[in-house]
C-alpha cells in the first residue's frame, strides 16, 4: 500500500511539474477571433478580389494570415514586456521558436511560388500552409495542453488532404474555404483547448 501511495504520489508530482511548465502566452479570445476571421475572409473573399487571378487569391491571405498573426501576437507580446519572472520570458522565447521554423518556411514557399513563372505551383500553398502550421503547432506541443495534438493533426490531415486536391484538380479549383475552413475550425479549436484546460477555472473562480 505504501508502494501504491508513493506512486501515487510521485504522479501528483509530475502533473504539478508539467503544469508549472505550461506556456500561457497564447489566450483563447484571440485564437477563437483569428479563427471567426479566417471564415468570415473566405466568405467575402468573392466579394473583395477575383478569384481567377492565383497570385491575388496568395496575397489576399497573406494579408489575412498578417493580421490574424498580430491578434495573436500582439498579446503575446503584451504578456511578455509585462512579464518580470525571466524563466517565463524564456518560456515564451521557446514556444514562439517552436512554431518560427514553420512560419518561416511558409513565407518562403509563399514567395517563391508568386515569383516562378508556373503558377500551378500555387495551387499547393493552401495545403502546404495548413501542413506546416500543424507541424509547429506539433511542435510547440510539449509547453501547451496535450489536447493541442489534436488540433495539430486536424491541420495537418486537412493539409494533406488539400496538396492531394492539388495534384488531382487545375488551378482555377483555387476556393476560399481552402483556407476559410482548416484555419477557422483549426484556430477555434485551439482557443476551446486553451480555455478548457488553461482558462476556465480562473474564470469560473
Amino acid at each position: 500500500m505504501r508502494i501504491d501511495k508513493a506512486l501515487e504520489q510521485i504522479s501528483e508530482i509530475h502533473e504539478h511539474m508539467a503544469k508549472s511548465q505550461m506556456y500561457r502566452g497564447y489566450r483563447a479570445i484571440p485564437m477563437i477571433l483569428s479563427g471567426i476571421l479566417a471564415i468570415v475572409a473566405a466568405r467575402i473573399q468573392p466579394f473583395i478580389v477575383s478569384g481567377a487571378d492565383p497570385r491575388i487569391f496568395v496575397l489576399y491571405w497573406t494579408f489575412v494570415a498578417v493580421t490574424a498573426f498580430s491578434i495573436i501576437g500582439g498579446r503575446v507580446i503584451y504578456g511578455y514586456l509585462r512579464e518580470e519572472d525571466p524563466h517565463n520570458r524564456q518560456r515564451t522565447t521557446v514556444v514562439v521558436g517552436q512554431l518560427a521554423p514553420s512560419l518561416t518556411v511558409g513565407a518562403i514557399l509563399t514567395l517563391a511560388f508568386l515569383v516562378s513563372k508556373d503558377r500551378s505551383l500555387i495551387s499547393f500553398l493552401p495545403g502546404i500552409w495548413a501542413l506546416l502550421y500543424g507541424l509547429g503547432l506539433s511542435a510547440s506541443k510539449p509547453f501547451l495542453p496535450k489536447m493541442i495534438g489534436w488540433a495539430a493533426l486536424f491541420y495537418i490531415l486537412c493539409g494533406c488532404i488539400l496538396v492531394q486536391r492539388a495534384v488531382i484538380f487545375d488551378l482555377g479549383s483555387l476556393s476560399p474555404w481552402e483556407i476559410g475552413i482548416p484555419f477557422g475550425v483549426g484556430q477555434i479549436l485551439c482557443g476551446l483547448i486553451l480555455y478548457w484546460n488553461l482558462e476556465r477555472k480562473r474564470y469560473e473562480s
